[in-house]
């Protein structure tokens, strides 16, 4: 029995293309007190956003939806008492949600690998629960792909002594768990997938309607389960395939809309991995690598890696302004502090950009957030007895008027902050002035980031041959309508040629005629945008400015991480090229490596080169 809907890689079908589109909201009591009310609200919003679903031809299997809550402890210590096993005190254990087989003795198996990794990590199995679920309403789709859902808790060692460290210890547990079942050779279709495993919060989800999480799960109506959290989400998964596991929440995010920049931020995270190095992983953080499902979706991936850098130290805003930074390279009135830091953390690693409005939350703060250009839209209401209602829409919960006590959106790149902790809503000011205050990002981007036109001219620079041009432009596949549409009215105007939206040349791998190299190298997405942006009226979040440099530890910000030289466009003239190759500064390098072959030796000779 399979549990999920969508296939494996096969022809021109990759999971990794599996986007969402979707609605979004929480429902959070500010002062952190926990009632089952939250949860009702929350999946009272989650069914009015019934039309943000996805569903096929049938109305009852749905593309996905659920909720995360925190931890019910009153429920869970009740429910284990029921089964025959204690648990500690809130903080002491950690509860995890997992979609298992159907065959008791792949399940058992399975079981047995998590129940051992568990006492190899000095951590205590205290019970697994089977979690009641109600199948009558299921479309035959979701049936047939239905997991076997079940509860496992985990008491914290002795040798552990702060919360995040225990979090930190769950987070190793479920990652060696996922690496040793997946290739354990298991029969094909058969999957372990944890939903969450976290002592602070737990995620109820599935292939399901809006309408049918409370339904499915007789859990959530339980009064005594109650939380001062609840995230929610419905799943419209565009042109891809719904899935139990795909559903959101994630294990730290729920998100609405689409990561564009995703094959670039995976690969540069696959090969920063070597680098990495954490005090507080230790000998850990090898267990957990790769650190991004290779199998995840856009936003499957984006929350590997935020849960990542959240568990290597950093804060949860800290990691959502490095992954989703807010338009600052054109930014005049930005703080310098702030403009310092994100400018800064753009030579550790690049912006995951999308439309997207996003939540996060880590089970005591929540927070959300737009991407740079506004395109998702999230509304959120304040109310007089401390309720916090935020949505990728409105109208999603009747609220009396006379008990609401202001209104307000979230704005481009901006950030709201709820701690519930605290008590109290922290201003997107306040935040990112703490953040970016606390380490001297703009002294390190004095002494170490160069501007391209601050470097000193090259001794010699390149000395083209005029006289075989023609024989060049042939060698490199530049065609007479190239030149004649293209280059020629540049040069002409120094303005882009005019031409018509559509493009309907064949993708060089499928092209019968020789390419140039880079034609396989283009790039792979277009951002479509309503209404279209503008490159040059909306300059402030438009950028065509890069580093290059040496990269460095991205879990440990130092001075010498910024050691880059600043690009303002990717467009490099000779000049530029011949102030690179004769780059003098500490820590550079630079290399020139012929790409010529003979061609008789063919596609070996091109591999040795």
């Amino acid at each position: 029995m399979k549990h999920t809907d969508f296939p494996r890689k096969q022809g021109l079908y990759d999971p990794q293309f599996e986007k969402d589109a979707c609605g979004m909201g929480f429902v959070a009591h500010i002062k952190g007190k926990p009632s089952h009310d939250i949860v009702s609200q929350s999946l009272t919003m989650l069914g009015n956003m019934e039309h943000r679903g996805g569903q096929g031809s049938e109305p009852n299997s749905g593309d996905g939806a659920g909720i995360m809550i925190q931890i019910p402890h009153a429920f869970f210590a009740a429910e284990a008492e029921r089964l025959g096993f204690m648990l500690p005190e809130p903080g002491r254990y950690g509860a995890g949600m997992l979609f298992l087989s159907h065959d008791p003795e792949i399940r058992a198996v399975h079981e047995r690998t998590l129940a051992s990794i568990i006492a190899e990590e000095g951590q205590i199995l205290l019970g697994f629960r089977d979690v009641p679920t109600n199948d009558e309403m299921l479309g035959k789709t979701a049936k047939a792909a239905k997991p076997f859902v079940r509860q496992v808790f985990i008491g914290r060692g002795d040798d552990i002594q702060d919360d995040l460290g225990f979090e930190r210890k769950l987070y190793v547990i479920r990652r060696r768990a996922e690496l040793a079942i997946r290739y354990s050779g298991e029969p094909e279709g058969e999957t372990f997938y944890v939903s969450s495993l976290s002592f602070r919060k737990i995620v109820y989800k599935g292939m399901l309607t809006t309408v049918q999480v409370g339904q499915f799960y007789p859990d959530l109506q339980n009064p005594c389960l109650m939380s001062a959290i609840a995230l929610v989400h419905s799943r419209f998964s565009t042109n891809t395939f719904p899935s139990w596991e795909r559903a959101h929440p994630y294990r730290f995010m729920i998100h609405n809309g689409e990561i564009n920049t995703l094959r670039g931020n995976v690969n540069w995270m696959h090969a920063r991995q070597s680098l990495f190095e954490n005090e507080l992983f230790g000998a850990d953080l090898e267990k957990v690598k790769p650190v991004i499902n290779p199998d995840g979706s856009d936003t499957g991936m984006f929350d590997n890696t935020f849960e990542f850098l959240y568990l290597s130290g950093r804060s949860l805003p800290h990691v959502a302004m490095m992954m989703v930074p807010e338009p600052w390279n054109n930014h005049e009135s930005m703080d310098e502090t702030k403009k310092a830091f994100y400018e800064y953390h753009s030579t550790l690693m690049e912006p995951w950009d999308g439309p997207a409005a996003m939540a996060f939350t880590d089970g005591v703060q929540i927070a959300a957030t737009l991407d740079r250009n506004g395109l998702r839209p999230s509304r959120y209401y304040v109310t007089k007895d401390d309720l916090i209602i935020l949505s990728s829409e409105a109208g999603v919960l009747d609220i009396p008027a006379e008990n609401v006590l202001y209104k307000d959106r979230l704005r481009p790149g901006r950030m709201l902050l709820v701690d519930t902790k605290e008590g109290r809503i922290i201003s997107d000011e306040e935040v990112k002035a703490g953040i970016a205050a606390e380490l001297p990002y703009r002294d390190w981007l004095d002494e170490h980031l160069v501007n391209l036109e601050d470097l000193p001219e090259a001794p010699e620079l390149p000395n083209p041959k005029h006289e075989n041009v023609r024989q060049l432009q042939q060698s490199f596949g530049y065609t007479f309508e190239e030149l004649r549409k293209v280059i020629e009215p540049m040069a002409l105007t120094g303005a882009e040629a005019i031409a018509s939206m559509g493009y309907d040349a064949p993708l060089a791998v499928l092209s019968d005629r020789p390419q140039r190299l880079f034609n396989y190298f283009k790039q792979m997405f277009a951002q479509v945008t309503n209404p279209p942006i503008d490159a040059i009226r909306e300059e402030l979040i438009t950028s065509t400015a890069t580093t290059i440099g040496p990269e460095r530890n991205l879990l440990k910000p130092e001075p010498e991480s910024c050691r880059h030289i600043r690009l303002d466009t990717p467009v490099l003239s000779n000049e530029d090229f011949a102030k690179i190759r004769h780059v003098h500064r500490p820590g550079f390098k630079s290399m020139t490596i012929p790409i010529f072959f003979t061609a008789a030796d063919g596609a070996e000779g091109c591999a040795r080169r």
